[in-house]
């Protein structure tokens, strides 16, 4: 509940100040009738947003009944009567709420926010369930009238289309997550792993040893994981042993906590298994594991290991890098700022970021040779990762017209993610792609993916490129400090329809390999670097 709001309980129900705004006390105790406890002249319609007084009485008249269990009720005071029925039902019968109490704020335009205190019972056991949540209140289109605007977070802020709420005895043991050390990974400690444990639970659960207990969680539509909301009775937890180290998840949830929408991941060249995974963003969504996002230049990765394998030219071969460039007619620049250098090697062009010098070879090249590098040499787009969780392995198809030109630095349908990314950089590390594990390879069931990797030549050259671009070129300034076996790539992304680009970048230190990505965050050593840097300095 926000601070400074006037709200109180009474008689078990909710009491809710509206002081400054003028409409006196509510009170919702026995005062609500039928209708919508909203008087609406019959004569007249009324038109436009409803006004501040008639969102705070649509609301209470709304969580009244719901505080009172009266499903049908409540149901008809919100603009989808028939799915709000429905839900009303289950969070009564199929979560076995017995009791509910709500606390709501005063309004704040058309938004009234609430704390619930409900009590949840199955058999034996019972627990108190807290949770905030907010409604808006809109006007019916039909009737004119205040009325709730359903949806599915209006019960509670987790739920989405198609969920539903049970409580009983759980389906799946709890687990304990653990480091390749054997270490526990605590939810409250790792913010970020908590819909990976949910994922790992639902998938390996049952394979780990424990003792279900009672639970309300959400039981999803769709692939999503179950969620537990309230534990009523421990459960005995089985253990999950994963790939993830400690030092470096400690890191990785450090580095993103101040980036909103940002994520990343590490893990070992050499083995292929995963250091960190880390997002934060307030949809929850797993972008590290699952995002499909243009990378923008650090797809000249891939792009370079191309340009050279076909013998187009080398690290210390030309790769001229002109103001502009024009493929099919479409015009690309460079970042503001990069001179041009007509006289430019590969080396250079990749160390400073040069698109335009990437352009100019796709006169040279198929529309599918992009693709066919990409899933032979770094194994990406082949829709075959077996990590130990659902995963995105990258979207590099044969693009014609000015994609052909655009996918060389990564714009056009080209789509990674931190993953895909990070093993990217750990192929060209070692020349040899090793497809990323989450969990030891004992329990994922079936092959897992492999690719043909890159000559020791292309591997070299990839390196030193690399190298110079973490040294000197646009990696420098947020690796500065980080010596030794060093090699990075920048990137910044344009979207359509946002104000800044989505800033990239990868990076290896020795036999670590990460890679990030923070949406909107504009150039790739200025947000994402930083993310990349601190992980890199945690020497997992």
């Amino acid at each position: 509940m926000r601070n400074g709001a006037k709200a109180a309980l009474v008689g078990g129900v909710f009491l809710t100040m509206v002081g400054a705004a003028g409409f006196g006390v509510y009170e919702l105790v026995g005062d609500v009738g039928g209708g919508n406890g909203v008087e609406t002249a019959a004569a007249e319609k009324p038109t436009g947003p409803p006004t501040r007084a008639e969102a705070a009485k649509a609301a209470k008249a709304f969580l009244a009944a719901w505080s009172r269990r009266e499903a049908a009720e409540a149901a008809q005071l919100t603009n989808d009567a028939v799915t709000a029925r429905t839900a009303l039902s289950d969070y009564f019968e199929s979560a076995h709420v017995s009791h509910v109490r709500i606390t709501a704020e005063e309004p704040v335009g058309r938004t009234v926010a609430y704390a619930v205190e409900a009590t949840v019972s199955s058999g034996e056991h019972r627990a108190t369930w807290t949770y905030e949540s907010e409604l808006e209140v809109v006007r019916g289109e039909t009737t004119g009238r205040p009325l709730v605007d359903w949806s599915p977070e209006v019960l509670h802020p987790d739920l989405a289309e198609g969920d539903t709420l049970r409580a009983g005895e759980a389906e799946v043991p709890p687990i304990r997550l653990a480091d390749r050390a054997g270490q526990e990974l605590k939810r409250s400690e790792h913010p970020s792993l908590g819909p990976m444990l949910d994922a790992l639970r639902e998938r390996y659960g049952e394979k780990a040893g424990g003792r279900p207990g009672v639970e309300l969680w959400i039981d999803p539509d769709g692939s999503a994981p179950r969620q537990t909301l309230l534990t009523l009775a421990k459960g005995k937890p089985g253990t999950v042993r994963t790939t993830l180290s400690t030092a470096a998840q400690r890191a990785a949830e450090q580095a993103v906590a101040d980036r909103p929408n940002a994520s990343v991941v590490a893990l070992r060249p050499s083995t292929g298994e995963v250091l960190a995974v880390a997002n934060h963003r307030e949809d929850a969504f797993d972008a590290a594991l699952l995002g499909q996002l243009a990378p923008g230049s650090t797809m000249k990765i891939v792009s370079a290991s191309l340009l050279i394998d076909k013998g187009l030219t080398a690290a210390d071969r030309p790769a001229p890098c002109p103001p502009s460039a024009t493929w099919q007619s479409q015009t690309f620049g460079n970042l503001p700022g990069l001179a041009p250098n007509e006289n430019a090697t590969l080396a250079d062009s990749f160390a400073r970021s040069c698109n335009t010098a990437f352009v100019k070879f796709a006169d040279e090249l198929a529309a599918d040779d992009l693709t066919r590098q990409a899933q032979d040499a770094f194994g990406l787009f082949r829709d075959d990762w077996r990590i130990g969780l659902p995963s995105f392995d990258g979207r590099v198809p044969a693009s014609g017209g000015p994609d052909t030109a655009a996918a060389l630095i990564g714009q056009g349908q080209v789509q990674l993610n931190p993953l895909t990314l990070a093993s990217v950089t750990a192929t060209a590390r070692t020349g040899a792609f090793r497809q990323p594990l989450l969990v030891p390879r004992e329990l994922i069931d079936g092959p897992i993916a492999e690719a043909r990797g890159l000559t020791p030549g292309t591997s070299a050259q990839l390196r030193a490129m690399m190298n110079r671009t973490a040294t000197t070129g646009s990696a420098a300034g947020a690796l500065a400090g980080l010596g030794g076996d060093i090699g990075a790539k920048t990137g910044s992304a344009e979207v359509d329809g946002q104000a800044s680009a989505n800033s990239w970048f990868t990076a290896y230190r020795g036999d670590l390999a990460v890679a990030a990505v923070a949406e909107q965050g504009g150039r790739g050593g200025e947000s994402a670097g930083p993310i990349v840097a601190a992980v890199l300095r945690s020497g997992a």
